[in-house]
């Protein structure tokens, strides 16, 4: 069985996990709770919107892992849980690493044709103004050539 390492081939919490993180919000919750254990409503203090809402949000991170929720009856506790959080790191290693090696051959590719590149434009810019060198001569030669010769009924008496 052949796998391609650039597709998707993680379980569902990972999913679920980087889900979590697409929403600004959800991501200013556990920058928040990163500080410390916090109550809903502390939690959703800085935001302008509603409770549920806010409450919507919490279900979503707690749903993915990223937050365990302590219930005191009326007051909801929550507290960030980092080992979602870790997995989808360890993921994002991986391809790290592998993008750094694509860039260090990319860079060395780049530095090998670069040196002959440059070898070959100043060798073609000095061909070039050799040529044009030959051709500013030729051109006034042929100029003053014309300048000095007679023309029309004046030269011939």
């Amino acid at each position: 069985m052949i796998l391609n390492r650039m597709v998707n081939y993680s379980p569902v919490p990972l999913d679920a996990t980087f889900g979590a993180l697409a929403d600004p919000t959800r991501r200013a919750i556990l920058a928040r709770l990163a500080q410390g254990e916090a109550m809903v409503t502390e939690l959703a203090e800085p935001f302008h919107v509603s409770l549920p809402a806010i409450s919507k949000h919490l279900r979503v991170l707690e749903s993915a892992g990223l937050l365990e929720r302590e219930i005191d009856g009326r007051i909801h506790r929550c507290r960030l849980s980092a080992q979602p959080m870790k997995n989808a790191a360890a993921w994002i290693e991986q391809y790290r690493a592998f993008w750094e090696s694509q860039f260090d051959a990319l860079a060395k590719y780049l530095e090998t044709t670069a040196s002959k590149e440059k070898q070959a434009w100043q060798a073609h810019k000095k061909a070039k103004r050799a040529r044009a060198l030959r051709s500013k001569s030729a051109g006034r030669s042929r100029r003053r050539a014309k300048k000095s010769s007679p023309r029309g009924p004046s030269a011939t008496g």
